[in-house]
């Protein structure tokens, strides 16, 4: 099979297209015929060598699948055809740049009815990452006032859509170029970060979704009791001793897969309460550019690599 592998640690430039043996199964696994994969950020870390989750190369490279199952191993959840979507071993290698993954079926889900597979793949590592944040730590409810972070953002624009399904009401920070893209997802309010200090204009702020390391100033927006949920900063003893000691709750999230909650994001998905925002759709001979799109940091939503 066709697949994007790494032999060194680099720019985008490293990434190749590679024939390989398509992946054996094992009980309870499914065979994935992968139809899109989508790029996030830390799979540019792992690239580059800034994040060496996946020791030193060669490796595969990507999470992100949606696709359908070509073959199913005894007890898998999974009948041939059946379309699924997931993000199968994180932060173990599941070289998802591929024309085939096999991965364990209760780390995938039942693809959204309601959505293609390039919008499917586009949901997983971003989406799980808000869900485990705001609905498994944080436990946001109707009423909840949630300020969230890059809200434009791959996994901000997400985490924007399920604080609203939750019935939350959402404070974004966004660059002014995209408050109307923000508004369009259900933010109440939107504030320019780069021209405005959301610390002296936001109070009373009961979760903080922050994407961008900036857990300190968070902080002093939140009431008594508030949640902060960090992505980045999640083995940080010191930010987290500190936020205790205010008398606020600490959740550093690493997002790890999860079939009820790739479940409940499908439902959602349905329901037609979330759907994510293509930035780019590209070939797999093209996940150099692909990368180079993530890496630069201006896409609105999630670029996405088409396999078959």
């Amino acid at each position: 099979m066709r697949a994007v592998i790494q032999k060194s640690f680099g720019g985008p430039e490293v990434l190749e297209v590679a024939e390989i043996e398509k992946p054996a199964l094992l009980s309870g696994e499914v065979l994935v015929r992968v139809h899109a994969s989508s790029v996030n950020p830390v799979d540019i870390a792992v690239r580059s060598g800034a994040f060496p989750l996946l020791g030193e190369p060669p490796f595969g490279v990507g999470w992100d699948i949606s696709g359908v199952v070509e073959e199913a191993g005894p007890g898998a959840r999974y009948e041939i055809g059946e379309a699924v979507y997931g993000m199968p071993f994180f932060p173990r290698a599941a070289t998802a740049y591929a024309e085939y993954v096999a991965a364990p079926s209760r780390q995938l889900a039942r693809k959204p009815a309601s959505l293609s597979h390039i919008e499917a793949a586009a949901l997983p590592l971003a989406a799980l990452t808000a869900w485990q944040g705001l609905v498994d730590k944080a436990r946001i409810k109707a009423g909840d006032r949630v300020l969230i972070h890059r809200a434009a953002g791959g996994v901000g624009h997400l985490a924007v859509q399920i604080a609203k399904a939750r019935g939350a009401y959402v404070i974004a920070l966004a660059s002014a170029a995209k408050h109307d893209y923000v508004l369009g997802l259900g933010a109440d309010e939107v504030i320019d970060y780069r021209t405005t200090d959301f610390t002296e204009v936001v109070r009373d702020i009961d979760v903080v979704f922050d994407s961008v390391a900036d857990g300190a100033r968070s902080l002093r927006v939140l009431k008594p009791g508030g949640v902060l949920v960090t992505i980045l900063e999640h083995v940080n003893p010191e930010l987290a001793a500190t936020v205790e000691a205010a008398g606020r709750r600490f959740a550093g999230i690493s997002v790890e897969p999860d079939y009820a909650g790739l479940e409940a994001i499908a439902e959602l998905a349905d329901a037609g309460l979330l759907r994510p925002t293509i930035a780019a759709e590209l070939p797999l001979e093209d996940a150099p550019k692909a990368h180079e799109l993530v890496e630069g940091g201006q896409t609105v939503g999630k670029v996405v690599l088409t396999i078959g």
